[in-house]
């Protein structure tokens, strides 16, 4: 071949190396890290369990943080800023109270729950107006599901499509199959199609 002809590369050859470029540049940390996308977010975690607020207030060490155990020290925190997100327990809080105020704000909320783990909860959190409804199980990918939110609004689209992508197969498994899923399809479908 002359320095001036072309390799005759088919199309197929140039996908694969394209997706291999792709491939090393994730592996290489190029692909926005959740903690970039929240680097610098101002987040109310609200949580009757002390541990759990420590490992929370740990693991978003990137982000301006306020916390609360209790309702009315949330509910004040709540009516007092103007949070990016904030990430609420169910159980032990009232946090479905909090969501309410927290909507009334403008305020996306994530509902993390342990007690509350259950498809009814999940639902009725999408129905009140969660962006976004993950386990405690799960506490270590906190910063991956508040970048799922952030990431969806600004897309302008569902965060709720994150939810079972990510999460999906965890709930199948906790819920003991995919019959959650069939009884609430035409729910699921309508808050997937939903912008936020």
């Amino acid at each position: 071949m002359t320095p001036l002809q072309k390799p005759d590369l088919s199309v197929d050859i140039l996908n694969k190396m394209l997706n291999f470029f792709k491939i090393a540049n994730f592996m290489d940390g190029n692909q926005m890290k959740p903690e970039k996308v929240i680097d610098g977010r101002y987040v109310l975690i609200v949580d009757d369990e002390q541990d759990v607020l420590d490992s929370l207030v740990e693991l978003l060490d990137m982000c301006r943080l306020d916390t609360a155990s209790s309702f009315s020290e949330a509910k004040k925190l709540l009516e007092e800023n103007q949070y990016d997100i904030a990430v609420l327990d169910i159980m032990g809080v009232d946090g479905y109270e909090l969501l309410k105020i927290s909507n009334s704000r403008n305020i996306p909320a994530l509902m993390l729950t342990a007690h509350a783990l259950s498809s009814d909860n999940l639902k009725r959190s999408a129905e009140e107006g969660a962006a976004y409804y993950a386990p405690k199980d799960k506490i270590n990918d906190i910063a991956s599901f508040l970048a799922d939110v952030f990431e969806s609004i600004d897309e302008g689209k569902s965060p709720w499509i994150k939810v079972f992508d990510r999460l999906g197969r965890f709930f199948d498994k906790r819920f003991y199959g995919t019959h959650w899923r069939e009884e609430q399809k035409e729910f699921i479908d309508k808050i997937m199609g939903q912008g936020y």
